[in-house]
């Protein structure tokens, strides 16, 4: 039998704190209001001092009101039955299906050990050439989009979702506009890949404390899939929203702030979800896949720069395009020799043209004169970037591969290349006059 406590000790923004005994880190509760009935969360224990944070936020509550301990931490249902499915941060339904009890689990549960993680060995196509060809994305990879507000990370997560040679994508948005909600579940409705997904989803208007649930929520979904023998994606975005959650949360705890105003805790909590990622032997996989705005551009603002630590590289998305300088897949050297014998080689010698390009760009910009290797460098880079930068771009990898020919033999000679002799003999477009 569950104790019922009639007395709230004080209320600061969605926090409450009672005085209970026998109550564990991370329990759920209910609290019973005028209003009716609200889910809340231990996340303080300091003596018999137990403060937690209410879901609903604590608009409505009051001293009198009840608070009733469950002994059970948060608990989400997983059954097939989520597939094609929307719900907000808190696991209840936002597209006015049944809800769902069977199958509960528990969330936020410890990292995969990692005696039963196998080494990452497997591509993800995405059909976008920035990745699958420059920095490909790797099952069980965990990796960041940086980027800043306005630019179009959203699309292109949708695009990924549409496109990702996966089994299950698991979307999680984090203080999403309302607008950005709809344009994922329309795209990827339009799109036919709704049935493979799942959707958790908080909006900018619902209680800052469900913000802290949907990579939870998201990824103790995914683990269970994964141990099925799926291989899912799990998208998230923003993660900045997610630690400005724990932030406004941490000032309500009267916490001691560190950098700017972030909890102290904040790498651990953020490689806590990032560390979930993982390729189970004998099983599926779960790859991570997380935007991180950065305020201001600034890559040495707190959040992306311990993302940075945690994961496995990262994409810069910038003035509309997937930047090829910064960006970086540390894991793509184990799965890129084994696509096609020219795709390290076209990688790194398309990389380095573009670098060649930028500079003969920059000494254009200062007047000064051209050379006739600077006009193919420039010729070289406007196709570069419409034809494999532009993010409308959507064709497989081995077409990007000769893709990738075409626009060097449209520009160079093969000797200008600095590609190998026997690459070239083989994959040189026989058309190209030189």
């Amino acid at each position: 039998m569950r104790k019922v406590y009639s007395r709230i000790e004080s209320i600061v923004g969605n926090v409450i704190s009672v005085r209970a005994e026998g109550v564990r880190y991370g329990e759920l509760a209910v609290v019973g209001s005028r209003y009716g009935d609200s889910l809340a969360e231990v996340i303080r224990l300091r003596g018999d001092e137990v403060s937690l944070q209410v879901y609903a936020g604590g608009r409505g509550i009051s001293t009198g009101d009840e608070v009733r301990f469950t002994g059970n931490p948060m608990q989400v249902s997983f059954t097939d039955n989520l597939l094609g499915r929307v719900f907000d941060g808190s696991g209840k339904p936002r597209d006015n299906g049944p809800v769902l009890t069977e199958g509960l689990i528990e969330i936020g549960g410890p990292s995969v050990n990692p005696a039963k993680r196998i080494i990452p060995r497997n591509m993800i196509r995405t059909g976008i050439p920035m990745i699958d060809l420059f920095n490909t994305l790797v099952e069980s990879q965990k990796l960041p989009i940086f980027s800043v507000s306005g630019e179009p990370y959203n699309p292109l997560l949708a695009r990924i979702a549409m496109q990702a040679e996966v089994d299950i994508i698991i979307l999680g948005g984090i203080g999403l506009k309302y607008d950005d909600y709809l344009f994922f579940k329309d795209t990827l409705e339009d799109g036919g890949a709704l049935s493979r997904t799942i959707f958790f989803v908080h909006t900018a208007s619902d209680p800052v404390v469900e913000a802290l649930l949907v990579p939870d929520i998201s990824l103790a979904v995914a683990e269970k899939f994964a141990l099925k023998g799926k291989r899912v994606l799990v998208l998230l975005t923003d993660m900045t929203n997610f630690a400005d959650a724990m932030k406004e949360i941490a000032i309500t705890q009267e916490q001691v702030p560190s950098n700017r105003g972030y909890p102290g805790d904040l790498y651990s909590q953020l490689a806590s979800r990032y560390e979930k990622a993982v390729d189970f032997e004998g099983a599926g996989s779960i790859t991570i896949l997380g935007v991180t705005t950065m305020p201001g551009d600034d890559v040495t603002h707190p959040v992306p720069d311990n993302t940075g630590y945690i994961t496995e590289g990262q994409y810069y998305l910038r003035n509309g395009r997937i930047e090829p300088f910064g960006s970086l897949s540390r894991l793509k050297q184990l799965v890129n020799d084994t696509t096609r014998d020219d795709h390290r080689s076209i990688m790194d010698g398309m990389i380095k043209l573009y670098a060649n390009y930028r500079e003969s760009q920059e000494k254009k910009s200062m007047g000064f004169r051209m050379s006739e290797w600077d006009d193919k460098l420039l010729k070289y880079g406007e196709l570069f970037e419409r034809s494999m930068m532009d993010l409308s771009v959507n064709i497989p990898l081995e077409e990007a591969l000769d893709l990738g020919w075409k626009i060097l033999a449209d520009c160079f000679g093969p000797e200008e290349t600095g590609l190998k002799t026997d690459l070239i003999k083989q994959f040189w477009p026989r058309e190209a006059v030189r």
